[in-house]
C-alpha cells in the first residue's frame, strides 16, 4: 500500500463525485493480477491519465506508473506529487532515460502508462502510433494492454476551456486483450493501433448521443472537431512555431556578451 497513491486516488474519486462523472468500465479482467505490463492509452485530453488508472486499481488495487512530459515534474505543485507517485518524467530532447526508467519498472512487475500517440489527438481520432510501447514490451518481455478512453476530452482538452464543475459527463473506458511481446516492434505496434481503433469504435457506438457541431466529437460523426489530416497540419504548425521560438532564444543568447 503507498499512503499517497491512494489518498490521491481518495481525492480523485471525491473530485468526481463531485462532478457526477459517470463511468462506463469494461475488460477490468483484462489487466493481469500481477507482474509487469505497458498500459497503452489514447491520448484526447488532459486528465486521462486520471481515468486510465481505474481498470489497474479495480483489478486488485493495482497502480499504474505514468510517462509524463517532464514540464510536470518541473511545476512546484504538481511535481513532488508525480514524484511521490513514482510516475517517470519525459524529456522530450532526449528520451533515453525515461525510457530506461520505464524498462527498470516493467522489469520489476510494475504496470507502466504510455501514450502511443505521444500528444493530444485534436481530432479525437488515433493518431499515428510511436513504437517506444512495444519497444520497451519486447524489451521487458511485458505484454501491452491496449486501454481507450471515451469521453474524456469534454472534461478537458488542448484547445478548449476546462469543464471541471458538475457537467454528469459520462466516460467510457475499455481494456482490450493484451497483447503478447512476440515480432517486431513495428508489427506490434501496427497491431496495437488496430486494437485500440477496434475498441474507440466500440466505445463510441455504445456512448449514446453524438449531438451535431458538438467541439468534442469527431468530424467523421458530425462534430466540429478537426479531421485528423487537418489536426496533422495544425500540430505540425504548432510544433514549427515552438522550434522558431526556441531558436530565436537561442540566438538571443548567443548573442548576450558573456556576464551580461
Amino acid at each position: 500500500m503507498e499512503p499517497v497513491y491512494s489518498t490521491v486516488i481518495t481525492a480523485a474519486r471525491l473530485l468526481w463525485l463531485a462532478e457526477g462523472l459517470k463511468f462506463s468500465i469494461s475488460g477490468v479482467e483484462n489487466v493481469p493480477q500481477s507482474g509487469p505490463g505497458v498500459v497503452a492509452i489514447n491520448h484526447t485530453g488532459y486528465l486521462d491519465f486520471t481515468y486510465a488508472g481505474i481498470p489497474a486499481y479495480l483489478q486488485g488495487k493495482r497502480y499504474v506508473r505514468f510517462m509524463a512530459k517532464k514540464e510536470v515534474f518541473d511545476n512546484r505543485y504538481s511535481g513532488p506529487i508525480m514524484r511521490a507517485l513514482k510516475h517517470i518524467p519525459v524529456d522530450r530532447a532526449n528520451g533515453a532515460q525515461s525510457y530506461h526508467d520505464a524498462v527498470g519498472y516493467l522489469k520489476s512487475g510494475e504496470l507502466v502508462g504510455v501514450y502511443p500517440e505521444a500528444t493530444i489527438s485534436r481530432s479525437f481520432e488515433l493518431k499515428e502510433f510511436k513504437s517506444g510501447a512495444a519497444r520497451m514490451a519486447l524489451e521487458a518481455d511485458a505484454p501491452i494492454i491496449p486501454t481507450v478512453i471515451w469521453g474524456a476530452q469534454r472534461v478537458w482538452t488542448k484547445g478548449h476551456p476546462k469543464r471541471l464543475g458538475r457537467t454528469g459527463y459520462q466516460i467510457a473506458i475499455g481494456v482490450a486483450e493484451p497483447i503478447e511481446p512476440v515480432g517486431d516492434a513495428e508489427a506490434i505496434t501496427a497491431q496495437l493501433h488496430k486494437v485500440m481503433g477496434e475498441k474507440l469504435f466500440e466505445l463510441q457506438d455504445a456512448y449514446g448521443e453524438h449531438p451535431k457541431g458538438e467541439f468534442w466529437v469527431p468530424a467523421r460523426l458530425g462534430g466540429s472537431a478537426p479531421t485528423l489530416e487537418e489536426a496533422n497540419r495544425m500540430d505540425a504548425q504548432e510544433q514549427a512555431a515552438k522550434a522558431a521560438r526556441r531558436a530565436e532564444l537561442d540566438q538571443q543568447g548567443g548573442d548576450r556578451e558573456p556576464g551580461a
